[in-house]
């Protein structure tokens, strides 16, 4: 910096992080940046929570991430160019019989969605349901 030149103030960080009509709202506008073709997919996630685990509510969380949280964070969904994935946030601790998730961090697994018709998957379903059965036995903190 120049000496005697004045700094522009820093912008304040602002959290991106919503509950309930702000985070649909956020949702729908990130999918359609992100990509608007996979819609269908991310409308299917959210469908299938929705029927899955009624009592989950969709939530973006500080980094603009869609979330799903029932007892914490439970679930999250990012929009790529030819796929959604699908992310539990406990996935190491899932039964996982038949070898949907991938991954191999520490405690996060995924699932790759491309298309509406893997929502009727009953082992994606279950996958939902033993995670929401998890944070409810031990609830996470944001």
């Amino acid at each position: 910096m120049v000496a005697g030149a004045k700094r522009a103030p820093a912008k304040a960080k602002t959290s991106k992080s919503a509950i309930g009509a702000a985070a649909v709202k956020l949702i729908d506008a990130y999918v359609s940046r992100k990509n608007a073709k996979l819609e269908p997919v991310t409308d299917g996630v959210r469908h299938l929570m929705e029927k899955a685990v009624p009592d989950s509510r969709e939530a973006v969380n500080a980094w603009g991430v869609p979330t799903f949280d029932y007892f914490g964070p439970m679930c999250y969904m990012m929009v790529g160019k030819h796929h959604v994935t699908l992310g539990f946030t406990r996935g190491t601790s899932l039964t996982d019989s038949a070898e949907l998730l991938e991954g191999t961090g520490k405690n996060l697994r995924h699932v790759k969605l491309k298309d509406v018709s893997q929502m009727r998957d009953t082992n994606l379903r279950q996958l939902l349901l033993e995670a929401a059965a998890l944070n409810e036995k031990t609830p996470l903190t944001d």
